[in-house]
């Protein structure tokens, strides 16, 4: 496989990706898929999904990590508000007991 023809599957993987990512689809799946019909397959595409998944985990850890860190009581540079202190703590709960059936399977 060409070098310009490995560089237009992952534009096309990656844009499926990228458009999937926040619907109600999987977009793993999609990927998947389309990755199939164009021939894309064996230990290559694996990694590539891979590598593609952690890219969209990295995305939005970037754009929500203050959100984030909050969920697990890191603040940077702002007083804890106790407030919003106990219902971050309530949603971080919430997620912790959401994750359990994943884990268990």
């Amino acid at each position: 496989m060409s070098d310009m023809h490995s560089l237009l599957i992952a534009a096309i993987l990656g844009v499926g990706e990228g458009v999937t990512e926040f619907l109600p689809v999987s977009s793993t799946g999609h990927m998947i898929i389309v990755g199939h019909l164009l021939g894309f397959e064996g230990d290559t595409a694996k990694t590539f999904e891979v590598v593609i998944q952690l890219g969209s985990i990295l995305a939005v850890v970037v754009m929500f990590w203050r959100r984030l860190f909050g969920l697990i009581g890191i603040h940077f540079g702002r007083p804890l508000q106790h407030e919003g202190e106990s219902k971050g703590r309530l949603t971080l709960i919430h997620i912790l007991l959401g994750m359990i059936p994943a884990v268990v399977l």
